[in-house]
């Protein structure tokens, strides 16, 4: 289902679609994202195609087809940017309304894959403050820096206020 839910023009776009069709179906606060890449020397490519960039492939495939596509493309134009879009529709706490937050990493594209932790195109993505590839991060760190990591902070506390007095008078889960 969340593929027929993909049909928007941006990360934010596809998270509200995501977020409205699944608090409808479940009538709960739901949360969505989603997210990707966006390189500047291929006008804004992949974006939300990220995941679907070269068809029906693998992740070492996208990988390949990106650096292939930027092969002629010198280092300091190899500039790009992981996004991602997190929707929170409160459901029956609030109606079909969408909030929506966002986070940003910035890096550059590398000329070959490093790394063997993460998904995707981490890997390829470099990050010159810490000098490692997304793939190259523990877990701890990738969850200090990347664009997920950042959205969800900024969610945080709108969730706090929203169940402000349920967590600690409901069982957990």
């Amino acid at each position: 289902m969340e593929a027929d839910l993909e049909m928007g023009s941006s990360f934010g776009e596809n998270a509200t679609l995501k977020a409205q069709g699944y608090a409808s179906m479940s009538r709960l606060t739901t949360l969505a994202d989603d997210s990707g890449l966006e390189v500047d020397a291929l006008g804004g490519r992949p974006g939300v195609y990220s995941a679907r960039h070269g068809g029906r492939t693998t992740d070492q495939g996208r990988i390949e087809l990106l650096l292939s596509e930027l092969q002629r493309v010198p280092w300091e134009k190899r500039t790009a940017h992981f996004r991602c879009a997190i929707a929170v529709n409160p459901g029956l706490k609030g109606g079909n309304d969408v909030i929506l937050y966002s986070g940003e990493c910035p890096g550059i594209i590398c000329l070959e894959p490093r790394g063997a932790n993460g998904f995707g195109y981490d890997p390829v993505f470099y990050l010159p403050d810490l000098g490692k590839t997304m793939a190259e991060l523990t877990f701890d760190e990738k969850n200090r820096v990347s664009h997920r990591a950042q959205a969800a902070q900024r969610v945080r506390p709108s969730l706090e206020e929203l169940f402000r007095g349920q967590i600690d008078n409901e069982r957990p889960l």
